[in-house]
């Protein structure tokens, strides 16, 4: 249906619905927010409420300048000498330097390069291979993001390992004297749940096992705390809360005491110790480095590098304050704005376990989403029924969330009356 058309049973609202006195003001929030001035660090423009930063990062506006750099200068004039006089080839562990602090590690602990999926597999499959024989088990969340349920599966038969699916909740009671690892997701990427990293790596570990945590929806968007929790290792991609752009590289964090014994499936030469010795036999290298395989990804590599700029001078603690308070926000608009019983938000209330993004179910949920997008309110459809909405605080406004809820709530209203998933269905 389009906007002018009229639904006799749900007509659309011609007017925005005020925020209730249980609700803050919109624009008091903004201008209380001391985050609000890092929006200018970004491309946006103000037709659009972007709500899907869980899924690709808007861009920071410093990124377009230092790539034309890079490929007219460092790649055209300088070519082959970018790897020494641009630092082209210490760029892995550079950046991972400059992510570390987001995920709570100390220098020496993240390096950045390949695919999330690669990464995992990297990290499961040292992971079984330092948990030693008698280890026969790994365990995955049974509903975890599709890839990561794949590569652990892959790992299982690759190594005489049994796969073991189980609820996310449960994977710290299920394991036991045969877990060799457990794959973790910090923020589930359905819901936006957070779990308790800390309590899961430690029940863990007392069973024997190592862990491997996913942050591709939590790095960037709250507090990641993965050396004071003990995680062995930990994978995150590049292009969501972190603003790398579209297939940004991920990075992988070895805890230091793990580095000697990090024996990485995928040996490549630019984990060598002397790589450019062309030894038929792989030395690994110390330190995170062994964690690297070919030959990094460079544009895409320094895209991430400037993007992370955006970080300089910010708390992650304000940046947690304010996930939270935008999706409380997110949260009463809806309550208050559209009719009972019309969505209903999967996502937890309770600060504790919810990440920085809000779900709400819907049985039209792909037509719901596919309508908000043409009508400029950006977020995405996870089947079968899932709205998804994710908060970035570096650039994400109150004022945003307001009009996300209201465009909602016409949508919602100018559903087909009879039809399968509309009013009177």
């Amino acid at each position: 249906m389009s906007e002018t058309q009229v639904n006799p049973v749900h007509p659309p609202r011609t007017a925005p619905t005020p925020a209730t006195s249980e609700t803050p003001d919109a624009a008091a929030l903004d201008a209380a927010d001391p985050l609000a001035g890092l929006r200018d660090r970004f491309v946006l423009d103000d037709d659009t409420v972007y709500l899907d930063g869980n899924s690709l990062g808007a861009l920071p506006a410093g990124v377009p300048a230092r790539l034309a750099d890079v490929v007219a200068r460092e790649w055209g004039e300088l070519r082959i000498r970018s790897w020494t006089e641009s630092g082209w080839w210490t760029a892995p562990e550079r950046v991972g330097d400059r992510i570390a602090p987001l995920v709570g590690a100390a220098p020496g602990q993240v390096v950045v390069g390949d695919s999330t999926g690669v990464n995992i597999f990297k990290a499961l499959v040292a992971a079984v291979r330092m948990a030693g024989e008698g280890r026969e088990e790994i365990l995955v969340d049974g509903d975890t993001f599709p890839t990561d349920g794949y590569l652990a599966a892959s790992v299982a038969r690759m190594t005489g390992r049994e796969l073991r699916r189980v609820p996310a909740a449960a994977i710290a009671d299920a394991a036991g004297p045969r877990t060799a690892v457990a794959l973790v997701n910090h923020v589930d990427y359905r819901t936006g749940e957070l779990y308790d990293a800390a309590a899961v790596t430690d029940r863990l570990h007392a069973a024997g096992a190592l862990v491997v945590l996913d942050l591709c929806h939590s790095a960037g968007a709250l507090p990641v705390r993965l050396d004071d929790d003990g995680v062995d290792l930990a994978v995150g991609c590049g292009y969501k809360y972190l603003n790398g752009g579209p297939g940004a590289p991920a990075f992988l964090y070895i805890r230091a005491g793990h580095q000697p014994r990090f024996d990485s499936p995928l040996p490549g030469w630019n984990s060598h110790a002397d790589p450019f010795a062309m030894t038929e036999e792989h030395v690994p290298a110390p330190g995170v480095a062994r964690g690297r395989v070919g030959t990094p990804d460079i544009l895409s590599m320094l895209a991430l590098e400037a993007a992370l700029e955006v970080w300089e001078g910010v708390d992650i603690a304000e940046v947690r304050a304010k996930s939270l308070a935008l999706t409380d926000f997110f949260l009463a608009r809806v309550a208050e704005t559209l009719p009972a019983g019309t969505v209903t938000p999967v996502t937890p209330r309770e600060h504790e376990r919810r990440g920085s993004q809000v779900s709400l179910r819907h049985p039209a949920a792909r037509e719901v989403m596919a309508e908000l997008i043409r009508r400029g309110v950006i977020g995405d459809f996870r089947a079968p029924d899932l709205l998804r909405f994710g908060f970035t605080p570096l650039y994400t406004s109150f004022a945003d969330v307001d009009r996300a809820v209201r465009v909602l709530a016409e949508v919602l209203a100018d559903l087909p009356a009879g039809s399968s998933y509309g009013p009177g269905a």
